[in-house]
């Protein structure tokens, strides 16, 4: 593993942090307070090829390897969020998925026109009673024909009050447990698929997370990704490749705070000089670069391991599980820094100390990630 950034990816990293800073930043505020989604931000990323950054040029993608992918979300989630997770959502839950397990029918439908960023996509795992035991979810398929009719609910839907089409877990033979879920692709406007109310949440504000309802939905049978039964299998390969996203969002969070700490304390004053200049102040920013640091090079090599085309369960969840709890110390102690004004609205370590809270629970809480790590480890 090369620890070095190539050229082109070097390239890549200023040119997104120049859209970051000039596009993306500018708006978080307000996209924080109103609850907006950011869609002038997502058509100007997929403008840039931001929307499948990984995926082959000739599939619709930018054509640039996983350590490119997380170098954007960073980037992307320095800024805002919010934004930085609706990108990670695009890229590797929803397009990489289809790219790996679609048909070429499905390809042309669900794939080429997200790819590029002309449509939005979600993925639609998690119910209102099945979060870290996806297994035990209740949303039905039943075939009929060369139809399923599906029945239930999904929440906490990240793109799902704007998606076009979504990427459905349902379970199609529930006397066969996690062996009998299945994937399906289903359009938004199909009869019987609604967008349910949209979550009121600590942060992530712009996300459009939301439930999404079944009701006698008809989805054709040549819109099941890959093969009956197999859902819970390319559930949890996808998330994967998805936590690689989440730990480059929380690095991104923390940098974010870790910046704006610094350069609070370089110019508040206190007792005649700059708080920059006090031991307690010094010691809690040496803590947040090291440990932001050590979370990036945590994601890259997770991202590298998964390029290299091995199994890389466990590098994604270590790196989501350090990245997220160390975002959360970070923008803790951002806001320390900073006061009573750390506490303010008006501040942007306020919305940051938020987002990062949820990186600690989706895609998978701390807790399920250290029941993988150590499944891992006892296999040695």
């Amino acid at each position: 593993m090369d620890l070095e950034l190539t050229d082109e990816q070097t390239l890549l990293q200023r040119t997104v942090r120049e859209f970051a800073e000039g596009e993306v930043q500018p708006r978080a505020h307000e996209i924080d307070e109103s609850g907006e989604f950011p869609k002038e931000n997502f058509r100007k990323a997929a403008e840039l090829g931001l929307t499948a950054i990984a995926l082959p040029e000739e599939a619709g993608g930018a054509g640039f390897d996983h350590t490119s992918y997380a170098i954007v979300i960073e980037e992307i989630s320095r800024a805002c969020a919010s934004t930085g997770v609706i990108l990670s959502v695009q890229n590797s839950l929803y397009c990489e998925t289809i790219h790996r397990l679609g048909t070429d029918a499905q390809k042309k439908k669900f794939l080429a026109p997200f790819a590029r960023g002309e449509r939005i996509g979600c993925y639609a795992l998690t119910e209102p009673q099945a979060g870290s035991n996806a297994a035990a979810l209740r949303t039905t398929a039943v075939r009929r024909g060369q139809h399923y009719v599906v029945n239930g609910t999904k929440a906490w839907i990240t793109n799902g009050g704007v998606a076009d089409a979504a990427l459905v877990y349902v379970s199609t033979d529930p006397a066969q447990g996690e062996k009998g879920i299945s994937a399906l692709l289903i359009e938004r406007g199909t009869p019987g698929f609604k967008v349910g109310k949209e979550e009121k949440k600590m942060g992530l504000h712009a996300t459009a997370c939301t439930e999404l309802s079944f009701s006698d939905c008809e989805v054709p049978v040549e819109n099941r990704l890959g093969e009956e039964g197999t859902g819970y299998k390319i559930a949890l390969s996808t998330l994967d490749g998805g936590r690689v996203g989440i730990a480059a969002q929380a690095t991104g969070i923390a940098q974010g705070a870790f910046e704006q700490a610094l350069a609070y304390a370089r110019q508040r004053q206190a007792f005649g000089h700059p708080i920059a200049e006090f031991q307690a102040i010094q010691f809690m920013l040496a803590d947040m670069a090291t440990e932001i640091e050590a979370a990036r090079l945590l994601v890259r090599r997770a991202a590298w391991q998964q390029d290299s085309g091995a199994r890389f369960s466990m590098e994604a969840s270590i790196a989501k599980l350090y990245a997220s709890e160390m975002a959360n110390r970070v923008t803790h102690n951002a806001v320390q820094i900073h006061g009573a004004y750390g506490y303010s609205r008006e501040y942007p370590v306020e919305r940051m100390y938020r987002d990062a809270r949820v990186t600690e629970i989706y895609e998978g809480t701390s807790e399920i990630q250290r029941l993988v790590i150590a499944s891992w480890v006892l296999r040695a």
